[in-house]
């Protein structure tokens, strides 16, 4: 780090490597001396009780401190796993397979005994063993998302993750940290410190040299280094890797899909009671009675919803973390799933973030060299700035540099919005350099009157062309500065965000630009993008509390972008658009993004956010560009089409056993499957549709949104036209067939096993069940389950034999009747969904207005397929253009014919 006036440069001195006598205590807030001397004590006596110094320690110290005090990190409660594995047998759904199960025991019905024992066994132990996995899986994803800090260790800089900070270290804080542990200040400027977390206090406090700030606040303003006094559990607060962990929400999906299993719980019992009722009336057995009576129950119950659920969403973000997103709240791939308006950052996730320096404008003659040698001096290559980098890139010589010396330099700040730096040149006379955006330049310099003219128009001219302009002024005494210049930078469009934003629009999400660019600068950007250019001016919007009117936030809604644009504009805009019946995303990487981020229905923090913003976010990529942000939509929107599919299914089947139980007791008098049948059924059923997590299904083009009209229409008819066909072949099998009522019930088990688990196959699809190629783990889970479930018809396992012949009777009637409700489930959609065009209408072929979004679609899937390589963006483009071009020509000629 450069020397600074306030904060001289110490050259590392040798020291023997002791332990420090004193443990800090507690915590700050706690009532010990000994920590609230650590707190307020001089730093001369703070460094000399833990034996550190501004240098810092070595790192064979560090080491040695970390194992007597542990890591820097909050000791989470772990849970008994075996008092965790007892919690799946307490609640409603357990209750009702431990009476089944007492029940069975207390009429002496070893074999339901038995089954119903093993099918509560079964649940615990899958959903048990499931929820452990998606813990394991979110916890390693959530590993990368680690903090970390900047400490000197044996003299240099290194960045270790901050659980391994210990008392003694010396870390530098900078905008946008969250302070890893407990720290006073060294000897430097004073920093603003956002301490909210902590004491609830929204303003930021100003914390001077020697004053300690607490691990969990956040640096709001400027930069300092400082020694750690407290880690771990001694810490003022100490929550810091939790913020990232927060309380899960329950997502829009999930109430809807926990609305679905109290449907069928509230329909089941309902049945249930009527058929109690009934056979009370008909003064069968009441133990018998209530024991098939809970089974039925039982079997009704979505029992495997919440483990289907559980393992959709941790198989989900298995996925997206391969693409690059890592998901810090489940629920928020369901919210994805939805998401209409992506309100994208401009720089580093549609732009490349790398900007280069054009030919500077100058004032009174003064070289350009020169003029970006100055804006070097005030630059500093180790904070990584984009600007600053691409300043210091500019610089011809780089020996020229090394002939100054940088006193002390003041980083940039959302307040000062410039940087500066105190030089001290060859020769031994020192003067000032500072550079910022042109009109706060101009501001702050004493030719501003004379030299404004001719600095806009250079500052329009750059903007008219896509340009970014710095302005660049020096002072030889404090106060007087005078502005010599303007850079113009440049940051060009990502190579794919063309294609990428046309995709997204095929998909049905609309991008808006959000930038705190001027707005010549966005409306060039969102012309190259093609985005359009109706870009508003931010400015005149309001902020958290401001409402705007109808107009207003019509315009909002219309918006391609948004230009100028501050931190409280971006959460006014979010609040806007999802009054207005949005789903919303937002990107973000800075602290003061924060607000927005956990405002939109779908935080993104971009790649190298900072730690606030990914503790604020639902998601965070470690991948540049939009295009990651796009495949993190088409698989959260795969991921809702296997809920989705889930739920049909599940109502359908539900719906079948139920009525058919129901009407065949009521109207026959007869039991057609017996208890343990039932409970078969059940954990044959459970058992294969785990797998549909994984199943191969294709996204929509437009946001999902959850039809419940559609799903209790279209599962209704399927379960409606499930109990026809099972009552046919009861009708078949006794009066036609002679069968006797033991093989009807044997016929019966395996034909709504085998028609149950081809209702997968119906369900899983918008269109004919053949439309999309079922996952190999899907259809070979569901082959084993029904090769057992045969296997146990055929020869009499807790039934009557049923023997092969009649077995293959069962599979062709269910295979019929499979190809018949396919269709219905064809004519279904089309009444449920009449917006929907018919499947087999003719498609007459219409000259596009523009091929441009054809085009770009395609190229984005080329750029796909080739393993997302940036460098072939153009060679993309035009094999794209010319594969629409022609397959357009086609068509044309076709259709003239």
């Amino acid at each position: 780090m450069t020397p600074t006036a306030d904060k001289p440069e110490v050259k590392s001195e040798s020291k023997p490597e002791t332990k420090p006598e004193t443990k800090p205590a507690a915590a700050p807030g706690a009532k010990s001396d000994a920590q609230k001397n650590l707190k307020s004590i001089p730093m001369e006596e703070l460094q000399k009780e833990l034996d550190s110094s501004p240098d810092g320690l070595s790192e064979a110290e560090a080491k040695k401190r970390l194992t007597k005090y542990g890591p820097n990190e909050i000791a989470k409660k772990k849970d008994n796993p075996y008092l965790k594995f007892l919690t799946y047998f307490w609640g409603p759904i357990p209750w009702m397979i431990e009476g089944a199960v007492i029940l069975s025991a207390a009429v002496r019905h070893w074999p339901d005994f038995f089954i119903i024992l093993l099918l509560l066994l079964s649940n615990a132990v899958v959903g048990f063993w499931e929820e452990h996995q998606a813990g394991n899986a979110i916890a390693a994803l959530r590993k990368q998302l680690a903090i970390k800090a900047k400490v000197k260790r044996d003299g240099k800089w290194t960045d270790p993750s901050a659980k391994e900070l210990v008392p003694g270290d010396v870390i530098r804080l900078k905008l946008g940290d969250i302070v890893p542990a407990d720290t006073r200040l060294l000897p430097g400027d004073p920093v603003e410190v956002d301490q909210s977390a902590l004491t609830g206090e929204s303003l930021p406090a100003t914390k001077k040299p020697g004053e300690a700030v607490f691990s969990g606040s956040i640096i709001r303003q400027g930069e300092s280094e400082g020694m750690v006094y407290a880690t771990g559990t001694d810490t003022y607060f100490g929550k810091t890797a939790q913020m990232v962990q927060g309380p899960e929400s329950v997502s829009h999906f999930q109430k809807a899909v926990l609305k679905i299993g109290d449907y069928l719980i509230v329909l089941a019992v309902v049945l249930v009671a009527v058929i109690v009722t009934v056979a009370l009336f008909r003064h069968d057995p009441v133990m018998g009675t209530l024991e098939f009576a809970l089974v039925l129950l039982v079997a009704a119950i979505p029992v495997a919803m919440p483990t289907v659920l559980s393992v959709t969403m941790a198989v989900g973000a298995r996925l997206l973390a391969k693409k690059q997103a890592i998901i810090t709240r489940l629920s928020a791939i369901e919210e994805l799933a939805g998401v209409d308006i992506l309100c994208s950052d401009k720089t580093g996730t549609l732009t490349q973030n790398k900007l280069t320096l054009g030919d500077p404008f100058t004032l009174n003659g003064v070289p350009a060299d020169q003029v970006i040698l100055w804006a070097a001096l005030a630059s500093r290559a180790e904070d990584k700035d984009t600007i600053d980098l691409a300043v210091i890139g500019g610089v011809k010589d780089d020996k020229s540099l090394k002939a100054y010396q940088v006193v002390h330099f003041q980083p940039f700040d959302p307040v000062h919005k410039r940087t500066e730096a105190t030089v001290k040149g060859g020769d031994g006379k020192q003067f000032y350099v500072a550079k910022g955006a042109p009109q706060v330049i101009l501001k702050m310099s004493t030719n501003a009157g004379e030299a404004k003219p001719a600095v806009d128009k250079a500052v329009d001219e750059f903007a008219g062309r896509g340009f970014r302009s710095l302005g660049v002024a020096r002072a030889d005494e404090a106060g007087k500065w005078q502005i010599v210049g303007v850079l113009p930078m440049f940051d060009p469009p990502r190579p794919q965000a063309k294609a990428t934003i046309a995709s997204a629009r095929e998909m049905g999400v609309s991008v808006k630009m959000v930038t705190g660019d001027q707005m010549a600068i966005a409306k060039e950007t969102a012309k190259q993008l093609g985005m359009g250019t109706n870009i508003l001016d931010a400015s005149g919007l309001g902020d958290i509390k401001h409402h705007e009117t109808a107009q207003a936030a019509q315009a909002i809604e219309k918006a391609d972008g948004f230009a100028q644009v501050f931190p409280e504009h971006k959460y006014h805009i979010v609040d806007v658009l999802q009054q207005r019946g949005h789903i919303v995303g937002m990107t973000g990487d800075g602290v003061n993004d924060a607000p927005a981020l956990k405002k939109a229905d779908c935080g993104i923090a971009v790649s190298g956010a900072t730690d606030t913003a990914r503790a604020a976010a639902s998601i965070v990529l470690l991948a540049s560009g939009l295009s990651v942000i796009i495949d993190a939509i088409k698989e959260s929107r795969r991921i809702f089409q296997r809920m989705n599919s889930y739920a049909i299914y599940r109502i359908a089947e539900t719906l079948r056993v139920l009525f058919f139980m129901t009407l065949a007791i009521l109207v026959f008098n007869f039991y057609p499957v017996t208890a343990v049948m039932i409970v078969m059924l059940a954990l044959l059923n459970d058992g294969a549709i785990l797998a549909i997590a994984y199943d191969n299904v294709h996204y929509k083009d437009k946001p999902e949104a959850w039809n419940m009209r559609l799903v209790l229409g279209v599962s209704t008819v399927l379960g409606v036209i499930g109990v026809v066909a099972a009552f046919c072949l009861f009708y078949l099998g006794e009066r036609v067939f002679h069968l006797d009522r033991d093989h009807i019930q044997t016929l019966m088990y395996l034909k709504l096993s085998v028609a149950g688990h081809l209702t997968i196959f119906l369900t899983r699809t918008r269109g004919p069940f053949w439309s999309i190629r079922p996952a190999k783990i899907l259809w070979m889970a569901v082959l084993g389950t029904q090769t057992i479930a045969t296997l146990i018809a055929v020869y009499g396992l807790f039934m009557t034999p049923l023997g092969w012949g009649w077995a293959a009777f069962v599979w062709g009637y269910a295979l019929a009747w499979a190809l018949v409700n396919d269709r219905v489930k064809l004519l279904a959609y089309r009444i449920f969904d009449p917006t929907k065009a018919p499947l087999l209408a003719k498609k007459t072929v219409k000259e596009p207005l523009d091929l441009t979004s054809r085009i770009a679609t395609r190229a984005y899937e080329i750029y796909e397929e080739r393993g997302h390589h940036d460098g072939q963006a153009d060679e993309d483009w035009t094999e794209a253009e010319t594969e629409i071009r022609r397959g357009y020509e086609a068509h044309a000629k076709a259709g003239s014919r």
